[in-house]
Parts: C-alpha cells; sequence; structure tokens
C-alpha cells in the first residue's frame, strides 16, 4: 500500500487550494472535518449495537447452559 509523505500532502493541499480558492479553503475544511465526525459517529454506534448484540447472545448462551444443567440435574434427581 503506498504511504503518503509530507510533500505529498503538501502538494495535494496547494492543489487544493488552487482549485477551490483560497476564500472557500477553509469552509471545505470545516465541510470535511463534520462529514468525518459523522462518519466515525456512526461506525462508532455499529460497533456499540454489535458489541450489545455479542454480549446478549453471550448471556443467552450462558443462560441456557445453566437450565441445560438444572434439567439434567433434576432428571438425574428423579430416577
Amino acid at each position: 500500500m503506498p504511504q503518503i509523505g509530507w510533500f505529498e500532502i503538501l502538494i495535494i493541499i496547494s492543489i487544493a487550494i488552487v482549485v477551490v480558492g483560497p476564500k472557500d479553503f477553509p469552509r471545505m475544511l470545516k465541510k470535511i472535518g463534520s462529514w468525518i465526525g459523522s462518519i466515525k459517529r456512526y461506525v462508532n454506534n455499529v460497533q456499540e449495537q454489535v458489541s450489545n448484540l455479542e454480549n446478549e447472545t453471550i448471556n443467552n448462551d450462558e443462560d441456557l447452559k445453566k437450565k441445560k444443567t438444572t434439567a439434567k440435574d433434576k432428571n438425574n434427581d428423579q430416577e
């Protein structure tokens, strides 16, 4: 995977300033920053939901194992 160094970043910023214009460049950076923030919040929300689902699944599995061992114990006691 290619790596981007400081010189390449400087070239990209220079081209962006020429294309967008020096007056609108800060607005563009602010908008890009807000998009990145929105994406990060969305990804964190999805990760949290997956984690909660995983925890619920683990808890359900543990409950099923407890019920299974309890049922086995009851069957053994009846015999």
